[in-house]
């Protein structure tokens, strides 16, 4: 039988042939810790498939999928490592990041769900700015948003995966946020490890990308569904203030306390040495 990785690291992809080498070789040059490289292809058409191909140590899946939480899903399932964690083609980890994660894990065995700090990258890698990983507050997450960044977050597969906590694949733009909500309100333990783990890419094509000048009807539909999970977020996990305009009046002033909450933690909150 095989020994069980340190990781799994799960890809989901499509038609991102750009990016998807550098992802790769982020995964494939990590040292001191074990790992499985998932990666789930819906199909592409760009010239991805023939990149995934020349790289024999991953274990490549192509199959249709109805988005990207399914195909994560998928990903999830088929994972055997002791900490999970999914890696979106166009971002990459940074060197050394499996070995200090692992480190860092066995020190907590009390912890379900280690996450750490990431930067924000251009289209063309160059570096914009570092964010901090802060403790984690539920209340926060739900009113401020999702400020916990899946590429530099772990999750330990015992007790979420094989507990049955997946992304809810009716979510299209905003799953991690359900899904970290979902672990919170279910008593799970968060633990931040403020070390750079990652880059997060940040360009025109990402599902989470605001449209802050929607030109189109696309555009706009895309902004209001982003808006409706949010919104859908808060009012399961959160509080209902009233059925009618209250609910948008209190939602900006929980917001706003909670973003200076996380100001003030962002102040106080020391880099790992």
């Amino acid at each position: 039988m095989d020994t069980e990785p340190d990781f799994s690291i799960i890809t989901p992809s499509y038609n991102y042939a750009r990016y998807v080498r550098e992802c790769i070789e982020s995964v494939k040059n990590q040292e001191g810790a074990t790992f499985e490289h998932i990666i789930q292809d819906a199909g592409s058409t760009d010239g991805t498939l023939d990149i995934l191909h020349s790289y024999p140590h991953l274990k490549l899946h192509v199959e249709k999928d109805s988005g990207m939480s399914e195909g994560i899903n998928r990903g999830f399932r088929k994972a055997r490592g002791k900490w999970v964690m999914w890696l979106n083609t166009d971002d990459r980890l940074l060197p050394g990041a499996l070995a200090a994660v692992k480190a860092f894990a066995d020190s907590r065995p009390d912890a379900d769900i280690v996450y750490g700090a990431w930067n924000f990258i251009g289209p063309d890698g160059e570096i914009q700015r570092a964010m901090k990983a802060l403790p984690y507050s539920l209340n926060m997450h739900i009113w401020y948003g999702t400020y916990l960044a899946s590429t530099a977050l772990f999750l330990r597969r015992s007790t979420t995966i094989e507990e049955g906590f997946l992304l809810d694949e009716r979510f299209h733009y905003d799953m991690d946020g359900e899904y970290y909500a979902r672990l919170g309100r279910a008593g799970k333990k968060f633990v931040h490890y403020n070390r750079l783990l990652a880059d997060f890419r940040w360009h025109g094509d990402n599902l989470s990308a605001p449209n802050i000048e929607c030109r189109d009807m696309d555009a706009e539909l895309k902004r209001q569904k982003q808006h409706g999970e949010d919104a859908a977020i808060k009012r399961i996990y959160g509080l209902s203030f009233s059925k009618h305009s209250c609910n948008n009046i209190m939602d900006g002033f929980m917001r706003e306390a909670y973003r200076m909450k996380k100001a003030f933690l962002y102040l106080t909150t020391p880099w790992e040495k």
